[in-house]
C-alpha cells in the first residue's frame, strides 16, 4: 500500500490559531538555552550559565527522594492522585511548614501540583478576569506571559540594582488602587537577591490597608501571589520572611507558592504546592484537575517521606547550599577582582537562589549597542553563556545579566573567569 503523505500545514498554518496563541511569545530563556545546548553538542567549549536548572551530575536529588520514588512505583503507586494531592503529602507539607516556618495551615488550604508553575498559572486563572490589572516588578520570571495567557493588563514595575532589583512598599503603593493581583518572588529569579524582612512587613501593611479600603467600598480584594520556591536557599546574612508570619492579617489575601524543585535540585520530579484561602485553593484545585496538572503519584509519596525525614533533609540541604554558595562566591570574587582592576563589570553579592546578577558595562563601548550584542560577544570570545535581564522584562540596554550556577562545576567557573577577563580587556583595549 502506498504511504499517504499528509499535508499538515496548508497555505496559512496560523490562520486557525486563537488571538491569544498568535500573540503568545515563547520563552527567551529557553530559546537561548537551546542555542547553547546545540553549540555544546557540536563540540564548543562553553560554560553554561543560562537555564535555572541543575546538572544531575553536579547536583543529584536526595537519595531518599530517588529511592522513595522507586519504592512507590514498585508498590503500585501508579494511578491518578487526588485532584488536591495525595493526603499523606498534604499532611507532610502541613507538618513541614509547622516545623520549619512555625506556621499552622489547615489541610483544606493546601493543594499539590506538578511543580510550582501550574499553581502560579492556576492562581492567575482563579483570581484574574480579562482586563484586570496585575502588578509585578521587573526583572521577574514569566509574569508578562501569564498576564497574556489570562488577558490581564500587566503593569511591570521597574526596579533598580541599588535595591537588588527588588520592589519596595513605597514603589508598589501608587499602582495598587486598581490592581487585582501583585506577583512577587523572593529569593528573586533572576537577581539572586532577597526581600528584607522589614520590607516584607511594609508590603504586607500596604496590601492590608488597600483591602480595608476596598472592604469599605464593597470592591473585590487585592491578592498577593508570593512565590517563595527558593526560600530554603539563602546565604550569608540574608533571611527569608513570609508575609503571613510578618503580618497575619494578610493571610486572607495571600497565595503562597512552594515546592521541592530548587531546594532539592528536583526540577524534573515535578512536585510543588500552594497554600492560601480555602475558596481560592478550591478553585485552583478544580482548574488543575481539569487540565490534569497533578504531580505524579509515586513522586508525591516519595516527597512526603522526604519532608518527614528531617535528618536526611538537613544533611542534603547543608551540602546542596554549600555547593551552590561555593560557586556563587567564586564568581563574585572573580568579578570583584575584575572590578577592582578597572574592568567594566560589577555584580551584586549573592544572597539567595542559584543566581548572580552581573553587569557587563560595555554598552556604548567599541560598537556595543545592545545586551544581545554583549551576550554574543561573551559567548564567542569567552565561551561564557548568560541571559540578559530583558528576558525577564527589564527594559533598556543596560548590560545586566543573570548567571545560573546549577549546571556548572567549580572547574567550569575557574576555567571561564580568565576567559571573561581576557574578553573584557579586549573589548575596552
Amino acid at each position: 500500500m502506498e504511504k499517504l503523505q499528509l499535508d499538515l500545514e496548508g497555505p496559512d498554518p496560523r490562520r486557525g490559531l486563537s488571538g491569544m496563541a498568535k500573540g503568545l511569545i515563547g520563552s527567551e530563556i529557553l530559546r537561548i538555552a537551546s542555542e547553547i545546548r546545540t553549540a555544546i553538542t557540536a563540540g564548543q567549549k562553553i560554560a553554561n550559565f543560562t537555564v535555572g536548572d541543575f546538572s544531575s551530575r553536579e547536583f543529584p536529588i536526595p537519595d531518599c527522594l530517588r529511592d522513595g520514588t522507586l519504592r512507590a512505583l514498585a508498590a503500585g503507586e501508579t494511578n491518578y492522585p487526588p485532584s488536591d494531592g495525595v493526603l499523606r503529602l498534604r499532611e507532610a507539607v502541613r507538618e513541614f511548614w509547622r516545623e520549619r516556618l512555625q506556621i499552622e495551615v489547615p489541610l483544606e488550604s493546601i493543594v499539590i501540583a506538578g511543580g510550582s508553575r501550574p499553581v502560579i498559572y492556576a492562581t492567575y486563572r482563579a483570581l484574574v478576569e480579562p482586563g484586570d490589572t496585575v502588578v509585578y516588578p521587573v526583572p521577574s520570571w514569566n509574569n508578562n506571559h501569564y498576564c497574556h495567557l489570562v488577558g490581564a493588563r500587566g503593569v511591570p514595575l521597574e526596579t533598580a540594582p541599588e535595591h537588588g532589583f527588588l520592589p519596595t512598599a513605597a514603589s508598589l503603593k501608587p499602582v495598587l488602587k486598581t490592581a487585582r493581583l501583585i506577583a512577587l518572588n523572593t529569593p528573586l529569579n533572576p537577581a539572586g537577591t532577597v526581600l528584607s524582612p522589614e520590607e516584607v512587613v511594609r508590603i504586607s501593611e500596604v496590601v492590608v490597608d488597600e483591602n480595608r479600603r476596598r472592604d469599605r467600598a464593597g470592591e473585590k480584594p487585592l491578592y498577593l501571589l508570593y512565590d517563595q520556591v527558593y526560600w530554603m536557599l539563602t546565604f550569608g546574612s540574608a533571611r527569608h520572611e513570609i508575609p503571613v508570619r510578618a503580618l497575619p492579617e494578610v493571610a486572607r489575601y495571600t497565595v503562597l507558592v512552594d515546592g521541592i524543585s530548587k531546594a532539592f535540585a528536583a526540577t524534573g520530579v515535578r512536585v510543588g504546592w500552594c497554600i492560601g484561602p480555602r475558596a481560592v485553593i478550591a478553585a485552583i484545585r478544580d482548574i488543575l484537575g481539569h487540565v490534569g496538572a497533578w504531580a505524579p503519584r509515586a513522586e508525591q509519596v516519595a516527597t512526603a517521606e522526604l519532608l518527614r525525614d528531617h535528618a536526611a533533609m538537613d544533611a542534603y540541604l547543608r551540602e546542596h547550599k554549600g555547593r551552590l554558595q561555593q560557586r556563587l562566591d567564586r564568581l563574585h570574587e572573580g568579578f570583584s577582582r575584575m572590578t577592582a582592576s578597572g574592568l567594566p563589570v560589577r555584580d551584586i553579592p549573592p544572597q539567595g537562589a542559584i543566581y548572580l546578577s552581573v553587569q557587563f558595562d560595555l554598552i556604548g563601548k567599541r560598537g556595543f549597542r545592545t545586551n544581545d550584542q554583549v551576550r554574543k560577544y561573551l559567548l564567542e570570545e569567552a565561551g561564557f553563556a548568560v541571559v540578559p535581564f530583558q528576558a525577564f522584562g527589564l527594559s533598556g540596554e543596560n548590560g545586566w545579566f543573570r548567571l545560573s550556577v546549577g549546571a556548572v562545576s567549580m572547574r567550569d567557573i575557574d576555567a571561564a573567569l580568565p576567559r571573561v577577563e581576557t574578553a573584557l580587556r579586549k573589548a575596552v583595549g
